[in-house]
Order: structure tokens, then sequence, then C-alpha cells
């Protein structure tokens, strides 16, 4: 016989936490330093142009650029579908972008079961040392660039 019970308020919480954006601000620097180059990139291909110089001037570092671009590539091969990106100026994130940030604040912290929990069903794991590689890459650059 089933059961007519409405939702805990725990319930309710959660359900509320996963409808809501997560923000940028949530991930760690280097996390939210590639998620605005990833949208500064995604806007460069719509327009048809190369986003290294600009990702460079903003970033800091044509190394650092060079290896975000090298990540979103990799990010790009590897991904299930098409990557959603918010618009450059929201500070509120897709579920792509969070789960792109965290993991590359996982790389950049060393954290190898954090990066692949972060993936976990999302990429085939003979596919994600592609990432952890590109992500261990943008986070060396981005210290070298200190």
């Amino acid at each position: 016989m089933p059961h007519d019970r409405s939702p805990t308020a725990a319930t309710r919480n959660i359900i509320a936490a996963l409808a809501a954006p997560p923000r940028v601000e949530r991930l760690g620097p280097i996390g939210g330093r590639f998620i605005h180059g990833l949208r500064l990139i995604a806007a460069h291909e719509r327009m048809g142009r190369d986003p290294v110089p600009e990702l460079a001037t903003r970033l800091g570092s044509v190394d650092v650029a060079a290896r975000a671009l090298i990540l979103a590539q990799a990010i790009a091969a590897t991904w299930p579908e098409n990557i959603a990106v918010s618009r450059f100026c929201c500070r509120l994130m897709s579920h792509d972008e969070a789960t792109i940030g965290a993991f590359v604040d996982a790389a950049a912290a060393g954290n190898c079961r954090g990066f692949e929990a972060a993936i976990d069903g999302l990429v085939r794991p003979e596919r994600a040392h592609r990432l952890w590689e590109a992500a261990l890459a943008l986070a060396a650059a981005e210290m070298r660039s200190l």
C-alpha cells in the first residue's frame, strides 16, 4: 500500500539546494579563474576569434592562458555533451561549470580522490587522466605566475 507522505523539511532543503545554481565564489581561486577563462574561451569561440591574447591579459600570463585553453579542449573532447557555460558576467554557475571548477580545484590541491569524485559518472575512467594532467598543468602554471 503506497504511503502518502509529504517530504520532510530536510528533503525540501536538499531539493531547493539542487535547484539553486551554485555561485562561482564557492570555488577556490584556481577553479574560479578557470571558469572565468572558460567563459571567455566560449565567447571567443562563438565570435570565431583566438582567445589566447585576451586570456593572457585577463589571467596575467601567456602560460596560464595556454594551459587554460588546453584544459578547455581536453574537457570538450572528454565531456559527454556540450558544456553549458553561463554568461561571462554572471556569478551563478551552470552545473557543468560547478563540476569543472570542483575538479580543477581538487587537482590544484593534489586531491586525486576529490577529482575522481567530481567527475564520477560523467567522464569515462579511461579518459579521466587527460583531464587530470591538464588540470595539474594549469595549476602549476598558476603557481608559477604568482
